[in-house]
């Protein structure tokens, strides 16, 4: 969020759309008095949405709560609640859910009141149990549940109070052997009116789901748009898709257009209401993943995080403006910015999708992707994604990296465990060094905070196995916090969890956690009445 002085009303509407509602202050002041310098504050609440981790009986699936401490303010700083409540779940007549034998489910006269047809426009299957999954007690101490349901539904929540700022979810799924064996990961996200996806696929070999998840009591209506290296691709059931309230539906890419198509972008709007949205992408030869939404499109896309041992990295950026879009590439290496070989430029025509195989671009050194306008003329907007692939053969796995805002105060990241867990901080700006303080939660079953501060210096790539908890029992939680005078940062989270001989493992980007918002301050202007 940018730290600029809005009108009250702009904040009102931005904070709904993104975390909640602010306390809203006005300091006294005569009348007349001009408006002062904005003050900011937590967030009083926040909203998130986990889509519905597998269908897979070979699978078990942990979720990891946590809220930073001291982020709450006045007497209620240690009040609050915040959990989530399962979703039900938008089918077909034959209970298969939307894009798994029922395309058109969510869609037809009825759908607007969400109701239980037999003429193709779906039916809501409630879920299996009512009860709120892993609700936070305490702000720094983070909380975890585990389900093996191949049907464990999809869930939406909220925090209030001194829980709302920073409130995160992690969903991992562990799915032990099929098509899509592998570690999925996702950092659950909050519900927004549209999303950038690139990377999705409808090719040979993929399956990717994208879940539209309904948080409020009125039913939302969505446009699917998927764009290629041509420009959109013909669609004929990605319009007026009707999420009814709390509930979620997933939608079969392949079944948005004929054309089978690789390295393609996926645009989700919501026309009426807002819904959450994450892509479950299945590859029959590289595992499976989420591909979470990229930030919103700009000049610039930092993509930190590229692991060191990667041996395939795919690059797909969009232009969904009215401009091509020139981009500079460059690698954040730990010692600098370098050009990938043969990969300087990349050229996005408007509207369309644009992709180049990067290859082992990393050589054994953890690495963050950077792109730039090649032109200072020249700043279309971009979207874009990477697809990492680690092991090779029958014994690879993939992951994405979408670019992701900076931190600007302060990101956090759940679930981490005594092993497997690597923290990248990119400070892409050469000559702007950025230093960051990490601090380590306790554990789910036990343990003591602990913080270190780190220097990346400016255009360099910083990979370091993070503090851990002392007497560490559990799952902890990682949040980072740029201190003063800190140039840019972006961060990500690699766990690797190996299955055998599959290097299994997951990223997650930790963007800024729009825990504070800047309220301006108000005052009386009885001069207006005579106006």
């Amino acid at each position: 969020m940018k730290r600029t002085t809005m009108s009250l009303f702009g904040v009102a509407a931005a904070l709904a759309a993104a975390t909640g509602v602010a306390a809203v202050a006005a300091p006294g002041g005569g009348a007349g008095a001009a408006p002062q310098s904005g003050t900011r504050l937590p967030v009083q609440r926040s909203a998130l949405l986990c889509p519905a981790p597998t269908s897979s009986e070979v699978a078990e699936t942990a979720y990891t709560a946590f809220a930073p401490p001291g982020a709450g303010a006045g007497a209620d700083a240690k009040k609050g609640t915040a959990q989530l409540q399962p979703t039900g779940t938008v089918a077909d007549s034959s209970g298969n859910p939307a894009g798994k034998g029922g395309k058109n489910a969510g869609k037809g006269k009825d759908a607007k009141k969400g109701s239980t047809t037999d003429s193709g426009s779906g039916q809501v299957v409630p879920p299996p149990d009512t009860k709120p999954v892993v609700p936070l007690q305490e702000a720094g101490k983070p909380v975890t549940a585990t389900t093996d349901s191949a049907d464990a539904p999809a869930l939406a929540g909220s925090a209030d109070g001194a829980l709302a700022p920073g409130w995160t979810v992690q969903q991992t799924t562990t799915v032990s052997a099929g098509t899509g064996r592998g570690l999925l990961g996702l950092s659950c996200t909050a519900p927004d009116t549209q999303f950038w996806f690139p990377g999705v696929s409808t090719d040979s070999g993929r399956t990717d789901y994208v879940h539209l998840t309904n948080p409020d009591p009125t039913p939302a209506v969505v446009d699917l748009e998927m764009r290629g290296k041509d420009g959109p691709l013909a669609s004929a059931g990605g319009e007026d898709i009707t999420v009814p309230p709390h509930t979620t539906v997933p939608v079969l890419l392949s079944t948005l257009t004929g054309t089978p198509t690789a390295n393609a972008a996926l645009h989700v709007t919501a026309r009426a209401g807002r819904v959450g949205a994450a892509v479950q992408a299945n590859d029959a030869k590289g595992g499976s993943d989420w591909l979470p939404p990229a930030a919103d499109p700009a000049a610039t896309a930092v993509l930190p995080g590229i692991p060191a041992d990667a041996t395939d990295v795919q690059l797909v950026a969009v232009a969904p403006g009215d401009s091509d879009a020139d981009l500079k590439v460059q690698l954040a290496t730990p010692t600098g910015l370098i050009t990938p070989a043969g990969v300087d430029t990349l050229h996005v025509k408007s509207g369309m999708t644009a992709s180049v195989d990067l290859k082992d671009v990393t050589k054994g050194e953890a690495g963050s992707l950077v792109l730039t306008p090649s032109d200072s003329g020249s700043a279309a907007p971009v979207a874009a994604a990477l697809q990492v692939t680690r092991g090779k053969g029958d014994n690879q796995e993939m992951a994405f990296i979408p670019a992701t805002r900076a931190i600007e105060a302060r990101g956090s990241v759940a679930d981490n465990r005594a092993k497997g867990s690597t923290l990248s901080l990119v400070a892409p700006e050469k000559g702007k060094d950025a230093k960051v303080k990490v601090t380590a939660s306790a554990g789910t079953g036990g343990g003591t905070p602990v913080s270190k501060t780190y220097t990346v210096k400016g255009g360099t790539t910083l990979a370091v196995q993070p503090p851990q908890p002392q007497g560490l029992k559990g799952s902890y939680a990682l949040t980072v916090e740029p201190q003063q005078g800190s140039g840019p940062v972006y961060a990500s989270r690699m766990l690797a969890l190996p299955q055998g001989q599959v290097p299994a493992f997951t990223i997650q980007p930790l963007p800024d956690d729009r825990g504070s918002v800047v309220v301006p301050t108000a005052g009386q202007d009885l001069s207006l009445l005579t106006k």
